[in-house]
């Protein structure tokens, strides 16, 4: 079984294109749910979320304050690097296990949705990388109406990630969107397709 990562930066499409392959039967992991899972109370790095960045990202009842946290980890690339020195180790290892169970479905390929793979902790795990992108137009215009904030909030959380350029370079697919999710899937099934084909030529 391939591990095949699912990317692009936020408001890219990257989860419609998911939901696609996991339409068709293939194994889905989602990264950014994990990552939510381990700064549960309780779970492996909200302790050190905490001092990092400061008592107030905790709401009154010990739970992660995601927008708050948010606003201090995506203010600077310096502060998003942080957040992912913190919270990567856990998730790659929840994602391995995921993996370890999407084996036994029997199918050639298991997809990974995350904004944040590459050049970091769970790139080296990926046997392909499918990137999605789009204009800056249409991601500020999703980010906003998906997350409910402003564009200038969403303009420093694109700042914050890996511009585009990187992406493509480590890319062994492009999905380009313009903003069709019925032209999306398309594409999204030809690369299932030159997977598939590049499968069986193995």
């Amino acid at each position: 079984m391939q591990v095949v990562a699912v990317t692009g930066r936020s408001g890219s499409g990257k989860s419609t294109v998911s939901a696609y392959y996991a339409s068709l039967g293939y194994p889905v992991l989602d990264a950014d749910r994990v990552s939510r899972e381990v700064v549960r109370p309780g779970g492996a790095c909200l302790a050190a979320l905490r001092a990092a960045f400061g008592p107030d990202i905790l709401a009154p009842d010990g739970a992660l304050n995601r927008a708050a946290l948010a606003a201090r980890a995506f203010a600077t690339p310096e502060d998003a690097h942080r957040l992912t020195q913190i919270t990567h180790p856990a998730i790659v290892e929840a994602l391995l296990a995921g993996v370890s169970r999407a084996r036994e479905t029997g199918k050639p390929f298991v997809f990974v949705d995350g904004a944040v793979i590459v050049g970091e902790a769970f790139e080296p795990y990926c046997d392909q990388i499918i990137v999605v992108v789009t204009t800056e137009r249409v991601a500020l215009s999703r980010i906003m109406l998906r997350d409910g904030i402003s564009k200038p909030a969403a303009r420093a959380r694109l700042a914050a990630q890996r511009p585009d350029a990187e992406l493509r370079e480590a890319a062994d697919y492009i999905i380009e969107n313009l903003g069709d999710e019925q032209r999306l899937r398309e594409m999204a099934q030809r690369v299932l397709d030159q997977l598939l084909a590049a499968e069986g030529s193995q």
